[in-house]
């Protein structure tokens, strides 16, 4: 059981090393975006070719990139954010909503395009959320979003590419 003092110590050594850059939360064991049976598969080295290391930090090691730093954040245009990895739509423009978190929000994934699974890092319990193709660590998802769903999604804009509807 993690005391409130170890909480907030974590909390504040997170923060601390945020301030620094892309901060790397993994869980503890191996990496969901190296496990598992996805349609795209590609080594480690293929990975580090194909994303620029922030990407490659949170898409294949679970990074978290400092909040308010995406361009993500203030996209207003209608279209899908897709994987960075993969080119995966995995939410429409239609379900992003300002959070105030630092990260893009959205109330809704596009139906079969992502994943979850638990993560236990830093004791806490959260939902994890990944390309359900290739696997790539997208952020979490909570339960204190709008309606309809109720659900925040919680996402990495360094996970993302912002695809414009055509005109």
């Amino acid at each position: 059981m993690i005391t409130r003092r170890e909480m907030a110590l974590g909390a504040t050594a997170l923060v601390a090393a945020s301030a620094l850059g892309v901060v790397t939360v993994r869980w503890k064991g191996a990496a969901m975006a190296s496990k598992g049976t996805f349609e795209i598969t590609r080594t480690s080295e293929e990975w580090r070719k194909l994303l620029n290391p922030d990407q490659y930090a949170v898409l294949r090691e679970e990074a978290t990139e400092r909040p308010f730093t995406s361009p993500h954040n203030n996209e207003k245009r209608k279209g899908n954010f897709a994987c960075a990895g993969c080119d995966l739509p995995l939410f429409s423009s239609d379900t992003k909503f300002e959070s105030g978190t630092g990260w893009p929000s959205f109330w809704a994934s596009i139906e079969n395009a992502v994943g979850t699974g638990k993560d236990t890092s830093y004791g806490m319990v959260r939902e994890e959320v990944h390309c359900r193709r290739c696997g790539g660590h997208l952020g979490h998802v909570f339960e204190d979003g709008p309606k309809p769903t109720g659900l925040r999604y919680c996402i990495n804009g360094l996970a993302l590419k912002f695809v414009p509807a055509e005109a």
